[in-house]
């Protein structure tokens, strides 16, 4: 009985882990309406690294949270701070072009189908209290 248990809780945990959202740090290139066009970086060692992420395209739901934040490399966290005014018609969205992107903790829906949440990160090398 405690082993049927034991079994059941684990298939339970696995598949939960299977249907939760994903959150990954990406670079946004492109905002066209309620549509976000990113790429996904890669960080770390491996065979992958080299690699050039692909776009990738996905619409933000109505209730799309989007916040300033910070990222704590100590900690490995990411705080969420303000919410940016105007969402994503903010001046921070819409002068997106080949030399200024937007690096940004985007969270998905359980489908990864749609963006749920989104915090703007400050760029990489720039110091603090310079825009």
């Amino acid at each position: 009985m405690f082993r049927k248990l034991l079994c059941a809780l684990f298939v339970m945990s696995v598949s939960m882990g299977l249907v939760a959202a994903e959150e990954f740090t990406g670079i946004i290139k492109k905002v066209d309406g309620d549509k976000i066009t990113f790429a996904k970086l890669a960080f770390g060692k491996g065979k992958d690294k080299d690699k050039k992420a692909e776009d990738i395209t996905l619409p933000t739901a109505k209730d799309c949270k989007i916040n300033k934040g910070t990222r704590d490399f100590k900690a490995k966290e990411t705080k969420v701070g303000d919410a940016i005014e105007g969402g994503l018609k903010n001046e921070i969205f819409t002068k997106i072009d080949d030399k200024n992107r937007v690096i940004a903790r985007i969270t998905t829906d359980a489908d990864n189908k749609t963006i749920t949440n989104i915090v703007v990160l400050p760029a990489f090398g720039k110091k603090k209290g310079t825009n």
